[in-house]
């Protein structure tokens, strides 16, 4: 009697129960929940149950068993932890088009059909642009009330935050605008007065304990729900519209957790930004949204179409800046950015801008906290200042990128790792405990941006704008520059420390298991290093302005220096210098400042920051942490100027043991399965027969699996010495033998080939532009090996002189 055992070593049932939703596996830099699958679509589990197989005969005996003329669910689909075909995908998309369009011609409904279909990728931008917008507010004003909740509470409304528990306030004056009798700091709430020594120990400690229980709350919470919403997102979402596939990434439950834990994170003081998390919260909700579209929904290639403008929603709403978001993610994280995608990235933008802008989360009209508008002219000299601050940026860039990797690395390799609250709760106490007696450590560092960022006016109050004002104000609306008052110095002092602060925490703080954006942090620390020269310049040519590089363009009672402008410029500088962005950062500055002539110093800068951070390190912060988690991400950026040949990096090696491939009609459903279960291997070439290694196509392991799978529970006949064919045609077969499977329908018949001459630097150039899984090298039309994109990888890292075990998936 012949056998008909289930399979067990590979079957779909066991390959499905390996990533079941218990599993929960640590890999570099964060945990792996396969609970999550919203990345792909689940496989359809409810296959028809297993029909027993009741003997031979004659009736049965030569039927070919082509059960894939029906697509079977799981099919063309991609494991967690790999790599997307590029080429399948499109061409699964181009005729999928095909037929829609060629059916438009028969029906109306049809047509209606095909109409839909081609408006549905705008309607998909409308709602993720409306989606991200509105969680971007939520965020907003969210972060912005429990911020002010750790120095005290409006007694008016608890749910005001201080700016505007004071607006209806009638006994505040314009001098002491924030302060009001509504809003009440926990010493008056406790002790019921707000003078002396023990009323400031009083705020001191519940400063501290409610930065601690926000940053708790924000950690617990990821570690139980969602280990995916910690950290920026940003390196994650480049690797994954790089093709690669990690399920539950951009899943419901990572948008829902990230959006609550971002708050938190914000609200606890810590030294990070909401604007890198806000790029993971726009391309959850766009991944999400994929599943209301079957176009996007079952397919790879168009789902990351979408991501992409998902991204450049998500800037716009962090910046309030929709061009600059787009070109961010051109340039920063796209992989593959048709011009299809351009249009609708600019649109899904202008939508989520325009519905930040309704909700108008900071009451004034603007879409970020430190909107300014600089007036004032620069002058050519100005250029070298300009040009000083972007080396400083290019300097704290490299320094930045090499300390936090060096610390991430260490995090990962020892004991620090296993306790993440721990860690922190550490950190948010070292920062809310230094942070506390500094007025500019201990507000928001978005308002900390806007003061540096603000032009001195006769009505500020700002420590900043503290100048002996003896000067005549018959000259206009312009204030000329003025000798610096005891309030200035004093600032520049705080200033000093606050930026000493930033530079040391802001290593620590990047990279643990909460929600942490780099932008505004390093933001920070350009615009406090770039005021610090601004001032310095201010007060040099107001008391030098009959030196050479001042007198020809600034006059005494003046207005020629603006501090706040070099605080901008410093501000481009610093982030050009940690990410390596150029243009995206020029146009998202501009937009920030509606400051059009101040285009030339912000490029200078950018520019500046990112040659000199180039020349020290040739990464930005981005591409580090995706080295240092070994996603497979194939640089496009990256010249490959080794000679070395397919031949020496392709796999079997000289002395390996042999290719192991599939023939193409000789092998029978338990060879298959035993190849298949003694190794590891994601696809296996079809050959003629193993004497000719003649190719004939390429079969995935994941659709071999189901199919044979598939084939054993929905057919009857199919068992364990029934032949596999992957030709056209089967031969006939003779009586009482088992039924053929033929499979040629899940078979590549045009895998990408190379010959083993091929140089290196083409191989790397074909993957980069055509992303490939893996391509097949071959001498003479003979099948010689294979190369995948981790062997390409790890060949990249051994010619750098880096570790090639680094890269740890394909």
């Amino acid at each position: 009697a012949m056998d008909n055992r289930g399979f067990h070593q590979g079957s779909f049932s066991s390959f499905q129960s390996s990533s079941s939703d218990e599993d929960l596996m640590d890999i570099p830099g964060t945990a792996m929940d396969f609970s999550m699958r919203d990345d792909v679509p689940p496989l359809d589990r409810e296959i028809e149950g297993n029909k027993s197989y009741n003997g031979g005969g004659i009736g049965s005996s030569n039927r070919v068993m082509d059960f894939l003329e029906e697509p079977i669910p799981g099919v063309g689909t991609y494991d967690d932890f790999n790599t997307i075909d590029w080429v399948r995908e499109k061409s699964r998309d181009r005729d999928r088009h095909r037929e829609i369009t060629n059916k438009s011609k028969e029906s109306t409904w049809a047509l209606i059909h095909s109409v839909s279909d081609a408006f549905s990728g705008w309607l998909l931008m409308l709602l993720i642009g409306l989606l991200s917008g509105s969680l971007a507010g939520l965020i907003d004003i969210s972060a912005h009330w429990m911020t002010d909740l750790k120095e005290g509470i409006c007694t008016g409304g608890f749910w005001f935050n201080h700016e505007h528990c004071c607006w209806n306030s009638e006994h505040v004056t314009f001098e002491h605008r924030d302060k009001c009798p509504e809003w009440n700091s926990w010493a008056q709430l406790i002790i019921n007065t707000d003078q002396g020594a023990f009323a400031y120990i009083v705020n001191y400690f519940m400063y501290v304990l409610w930065a601690l229980l926000f940053a708790f709350l924000a950690v617990s919470l990821v570690k139980a729900f969602a280990p995916y919403a910690c950290g920026s997102g940003i390196p994650e979402i480049k690797t994954i519209l790089s093709g690669f596939i990690i399920r539950g990434y951009l899943g419901k439950w990572t948008l829902v957790i990230k959006t609550i834990t971002l708050v938190l994170a914000v609200s606890s003081g810590l030294s990070l930004g909401k604007e890198g998390p806000l790029v993971h919260v726009a391309c959850c909700c766009g991944n999400i949204l994929c599943h209301c579209f079957n176009k996007y929904r079952k397919n790879e290639a168009k789902r990351r179409e979408v991501l992409s403008a998902a991204a450049a929603a998500g800037v716009s709403v962090a910046f309030g800046a929709p061009i600059g978001g787009v070109l961010f993610s051109l340039e920063e994280v796209s992989y593959y950015f048709p011009l299809k995608t351009l249009w609708r990235s600019f649109f899904a933008a202008l939508v989520a801008a325009f519905t930040l802008r309704s909700i108008n989360p900071f009451g004034n009209s603007r879409l970020v906290l430190f909107y300014v508008e600089f007036h004032t002219p620069w002058h050519l000299f100005e250029l070298v200042p300009f040009i000083v601050l972007g080396i400083f940026g290019g300097l704290w860039g490299a320094l930045f990128i090499r300390t936090n990797i060096a610390w991430c690395r260490k995090r990962k390799t020892t004991q620090l790792g296993k306790y993440p609250v721990v860690e922190v709760l550490i950190v948010t106490a070292i920062t809310a405990i230094l942070a506390f007696p500094n007025e500019y450590t201990r507000m928001s560092t978005s308002e900390l941006i806007s003061e540096l960022f603000n032009d001195c006016g006769l009505l500020d109050s700002s420590k900043l704008c503290d100048y002996e004002n003896h000067f005549n104000t018959s000259k206009g609306g312009e204030l000329p520059d003025r000798p610096a008052g005891v309030g200035v110095y004093s600032a520049m002092w705080q200033l000093a420390l606050t930026l000493i602060l930033k530079i040391v925490i802001t290593i620590f703080t990047f990279g643990m298991k909460i929600p942490s954006g780099l932008f505004i942090p390093s933001m920070a620390v350009g615009a406090i290093a770039g005021r610090l020269l601004g001032v310095g310049m201010e007060q040099l040519a107001y008391y030098h302005h009959d030196w050479g590089i001042f007198n020809s363009w600034c006059s005494q009672g003046a207005d020629c220096i603006t501090p706040g402008l070099y605080a901008m410029v410093g501000a481009a500088a610093c982030l050009g210098g940690v990410t390596r962005m150029t243009v995206s950062l020029v146009v998202i500055m501009f937009e920030l400042t509606g400051g059009l002539e101040y285009i030339v110093p912000l490029m200078a800068a950018a520019m500046t920051s990112k040659w000199v951070a180039d020349a020290l390190g040739r990464e930005g912060i981005y591409d580090a942490h995706i080295r240092l988690n070994g996603y497979p991400f194939l640089e496009a950026k990256e010249e490959f100027a080794h000679k070395t040949l397919a031949m020496d990096v392709m796999k079997p090696r000289r002395n390996d043991p042999l290719l192991t491939v599939l023939t193409q009609d000789s092998m029978t459903v338990e060879d298959v399965e035993t190849i298949i279960s003694e190794t590891t291997y994601s696809g296996f070439p079809v050959v003629v027969s193993r004497e000719s290694q003649r190719l004939v196509g390429f079969v995935l392991r994941r659709d071999l699996i189901i199919s044979i799978e598939n084939a054993r529970k929905k057919q009857d006949g199919v068992v364990s010495t029934s032949i596999i064919y992957f030709t056209e045609h089967s031969p006939p077969m003779p009586p009482y033998t088992p039924p053929t499977l033929k499979l040629r329908n899940i078979l590549d018949l045009s895998p990408f080939t190379v010959t083993d001459l091929t140089p290196m630097e083409i191989v790397v150039d074909i993957f980069r532009k055509l992303g490939l899984r893996q391509c097949l090298v071959t001498h003479n039309g003979r099948l010689l090996g294979i190369i995948t994109k981790k062997d390409v990888l790890k060949h990249i890292a051994q010619m750098a002189n880096q570790d090639p075990d680094s890269i740890l998936f394909n």
